[in-house]
């Protein structure tokens, strides 16, 4: 049988549905294990136990991918047409930028891949196998089907298991199921073929985590035929959606194409019209088109949103894909689990009800309390020799609590050892331990379900005084086990008492009678602590947060009142998969707006909460770290895996990677993306504006029959005043009310905002200052009575003008409307820079002997400098009159 078709066989089986020797038999195994030789053979057979990492794009792929955007394409054709007619450095200079993005581009896509990869490594897990009739460990991927698995606490399950020996076993499978509590485990045969993972009680998948008890297991499935695999499968079949970044930038690319040919064009027929050489007319038309082109733009995008990573990955939030960057801060809707992210994710005791009184968790306890004994002693939660805790969530929370108590809790299970046990299962509700004390005594420890223990209580301990249990004591023990259940808390109860000697039989029946009431503990994974500050922080920005969690309705309501995600005495807003299934697509479309909860649900239900948002035209932001959630995750506008919990293909469907698991990370990570998207529109602001201003100044000189500037005074302003200070406005702060303001919306784009408007009067403002100064410099000349003269210091003042302008103008584009003087000057250490080396490299064609030569420029003496800077300057003042103008206005 070649490897695809014993693969094929694999998969047709449902092992669930028969029972351990008829597995064993099917994959000619025993309880023994296989021989090495065997494992070797069938490794062959079936290949590694590994998911499949898909193609690997080689390095010139990922190089020619990023040439595929609009804009790109616009500057590679404005290069040829120039290196054809002869302007070579001007294509040269394009070109360079192109290639630049693009270097950039694969680099930071090779740099995230990277780091996925080593959180890969981090949870490639070692496995417990018996070969050869002893047990050993090794390396999951070398797995086979047929192979003896053994598990315990602690364990990540390496393949799909059927389980063929089980005690006290618990599985969270969150990472296929959505559903956070572990999963009681029997070795029972399930009668139906059709039954969900959820429901197949006698497996253990891939990559789920072991809670609790221990087992072993046959391998049926392993690599991409295991439910992880599949799942990983069905990711191919998900389309990605692009992003508003990407859209942005890809119409934009057309609106300029369309402006650029349009205003070349007229350029054109009007020289001609005035009798002006056609070639030269031609070079001239061509020479203006590229001057409208802001080559630069990709290469500046790209480098702020590449700072914009690097700032994120400082905050724990590893971005795998640039636009994503943009795309968070767009966002309107933030879709979060709530274990682990929104929540620590960790079991912690909040109440202790003792000695009739409820006491929070900061009350004094020691181990003389009967309560915490019986937590500590009814406990099968290890203790790893670097202080870790193993072991069913909950049971750890207990450990936990005495330890932050003080009690040395090995030094006291080593002073009364566990002698016997009943252990827990999910008939009886109940786990009780047998300790011997140090008077020859023997302590019975139980805790459990409170329904069931208190039926089993007939006294109860009040201050170390045993007495009997009146209906009005156990009344009120039922109230409070009420009231703590209200606030979603999880309850149990604590009981004990001393015999004199060890039963004949240790049975609930002989053990679990006639106990002590001792007290109850309320448990709740808690909320994280920042997690609130940033529910009020998305609030404010206008930013709705979603609770998605596989956990019971009334936890699920209790914690989003906590977090600030329901307002209490909201009575609707809460919705469960049971009710989510009942609604068509289309009416939750329109219903999808009054859920701000969701309990119960599976991570299948994410793709639609995603859609439905979609189609009510909101950007979308969804976390996931279950191998169910990468459909959902690549749907979503936004995909947010987790780095601690996420599973591979999570993290591999993901467009950004939380490295501690943080609803608050993501409140940060999209005020940076608001930073980012509102710098990218700075320098677009700013490069529009400048080259409009150079169009303007070329296209009115042009019908005035004006000889203003050459192709190479364009090309050198360009050079010098469009990188620098447009890359150094990507390092502005960001503004202060960044975070107050509502999401731009889906429809925004880089015009939005009075954009636009700005660009359209600042380039305007440009091109006349700059006619203005050509104008006074030919009418009022240092040189009277010599034409050429006049006509060159004319030029260079128009070419000097030109440049400043945009330099100062770059201090008004720190806010579209807001002033200057609000907005800060010189906060910015490295704009500052960048104005004063543009400045000082415009200048220096001007001063520097044989430079003015090479540029065809002149000597300017003081006067004329001082009508240039201060017709450049005065682009600040007149701007700031306009938007007190706009302000004013709007109020």
């Amino acid at each position: 049988m070649d490897k695809d078709n014993a693969k094929k066989e694999q998969l047709k089986e449902t092992f669930f549905t028969q029972s351990e020797s008829t597995v064993l038999k099917h994959m000619q195994s025993s309880k023994e294990g296989l021989t090495s030789q065997e494992a070797e053979k069938r490794l062959a057979e079936y290949g590694s136990n590994q998911l499949d990492e898909g193609k690997s794009k080689s390095l010139l792929m990922k190089f020619l991918e990023q040439f595929k955007d609009f804009m790109i394409i616009v500057l590679l054709a404005a290069a040829l047409i120039s290196g054809i007619f002869g302007d070579v450095t001007d294509s040269i200079i394009i070109l360079v930028v192109v290639v630049l993005n693009a270097v950039l581009g694969v680099f930071q896509e090779a740099k995230a891949e990277e780091a996925i990869n080593a959180l890969r490594e981090m949870s490639s897990p070692e496995a417990r196998v018996r070969r050869d009739g002893a047990v050993i460990s090794l390396k999951s991927d070398q797995l086979v089907p047929g192979d003896i698995v053994l598990l315990e606490a602690g364990n990540i399950v390496p393949a799909d298991l059927r389980l063929i020996e089980i005690a006290s076993l618990q599985i969270e499978e969150s990472g296929l199921t959505g559903e956070s509590v572990p999963v009681d485990k029997e070795l029972t045969i399930v009668e139906d073929a059709k039954a969900g993972i959820g429901d197949r009680t006698n497996m253990a998948y891939m990559n789920s985590n072991v809670t609790y008890g221990r087992g072993e297991g046959v391998v049926v499935a392993t690599g991409m035929d295991t439910e992880v695999g599949q799942i990983a499968l069905m990711l191919a079949s998900t389309e990605e959606t692009m992003t508003p970044l990407q859209e942005n930038l890809n119409r934009l690319g057309k609106y300029l194409t369309v402006a650029i040919l349009v205003i070349a064009v007229v350029m054109f027929v009007v020289g001609m019209l005035n009798g002006r050489e056609w070639l030269d007319m031609l070079l001239t038309s061509i020479s203006l088109a590229v001057a409208a082109i802001p080559e630069g733009l990709p290469a500046i995008v790209t480098i702020i949103l590449a700072l914009g990573t690097q700032k994120m990955a400082k905050r724990k939030a590893l971005v795998r894909k640039l636009p994503a960057v943009e795309t968070l801060g767009s966002t309107d809707i933030i879709c979060s689990d709530k274990t682990g992210t929104l929540t620590m994710n960790k079991m912690t005791v909040e109440k202790m009800y003792v000695n009739g009184q409820l006491e929070d968790n900061k009350a004094d306890f020691d181990i003389t309390s009967p309560t915490l004994r019986s937590m500590v002693y009814a406990n099968d939660t290890q203790i790893a020799g670097d202080g870790t805790l193993i072991g069913d969530p909950t049971e750890t929370a207990l450990i936990q609590f005495a330890l932050d108590k003080g009690v040395d809790v090995q030094a006291q299970l080593a002073k009364e050892p566990r002698v016997a046990e009943i252990p827990f299962d999910s008939e009886r509700k109940l786990m009780t331990t047998i300790h011997k004390q140090s008077d020859g005594k023997f302590l019975v420890a139980v805790k459990g379900a409170p329904d069931e223990l208190l039926k089993r209580c007939t006294k109860v301990d009040a201050h170390h005084t045993v007495e009997p249990m009146d209906e009005q004591t156990r009344q009120a023990i039922l109230e409070t086990n009420h009231h703590l259940a209200t606030q979603a808390l999880r309850v149990l109860m604590m009981a004990y008492k001393v015999v004199d000697q060890m039963p004949n039989e240790v049975t609930s029946e002989s053990v679990e009678q006639d106990l002590v009431f001792a007290g109850m503990t309320g448990m709740i994974d808690p909320e994280r602590a920042e997690a609130k500050e940033a529910v009020k922080v998305a609030r404010e920005a206008g930013i709705r947060p979603i609770m998605i969690t596989g956990d019971h309705r009334d936890t699920a309501e209790a914690i989003a009142k906590r977090l600030g995600i329901l307002e209490e005495g909201q009575k609707h807003g809460v919705i469960t998969g049971a009710e989510l299934n009942e609604i068509s697509d289309e009416d939750f479309a329109t219903q999808v707006k009054d859920f701000s909860v969701y309990a119960r649900v599976s991570p299948q239900h994410k793709v639609r909460i995603v859609k439905a948002w979609q189609k009510a035209g909101k950007i979308v932001a969804m976390t996931g770290d279950g191998v169910n959630d990468a459909p959902a995750l690549k749907t979503a506008d936004i995909g947010i895996g987790m780095g601690i919990t996420g599973t591979e293909v999570s993290k591999g469907a993901s467009d950004m990677v939380l490295a501690d698991d943080n609803f608050s990370t993501i409140v940060v990570a999209v005020e940076e993306g608001r930073k980012v998207f509102s710098n990218i529109q700075k320098s677009i602001q700013y490069l529009l504006s400048a080259n409009l201003g150079e169009v303007l100044t070329l296209f009115i000189a042009t019908l005035l029959g004006w000889s203003i500037l050459a192709p190479v005074h364009i090309l050198w302003i360009n050079l010098v005043t469009d990188t620098f200070p447009a890359i150094a406005l990507g390092l502005e702060p960001a503004e202060a009310d960044s975070m107050k303001k509502p999401p731009r919306g889906k429809k925004a784009t880089f015009f939005s905002n009075g954009v636009l408007g700005a660009v359209i009067y600042q380039g305007i403002l440009e091109g006349g200052i700059t006619l203005f100064v050509y104008w006074w410099a030919t009418h009022y000349p240092v040189h009277v009575g010599n034409n050429e003269l006049i006509h060159m210091d004319a030029l260079t003042m128009a070419f000097v003008t030109l440049g400043m302008l945009q330099l100062f103008h770059a201090f008004n584009v720190k806010s579209v409307e807001k002033s200057l003087f609000t907005v800060g000057i010189f906060k910015n250490k490295m704009f500052n820079l960048a104005i004063l080396t543009s400045g000082a490299l415009l200048a220096a064609v001007v001063v520097v002997p044989g430079l003015n030569d090479a540029f065809k420029v002149s000597h300017l003496d003081w006067h004329q400098w001082l009508i240039v800077l201060g017709a450049s300057f005065s682009i600040i003042p007149l701007v700031e009159i306009i938007k007190l103008g706009i302000r004013t206005f709007k109020k």
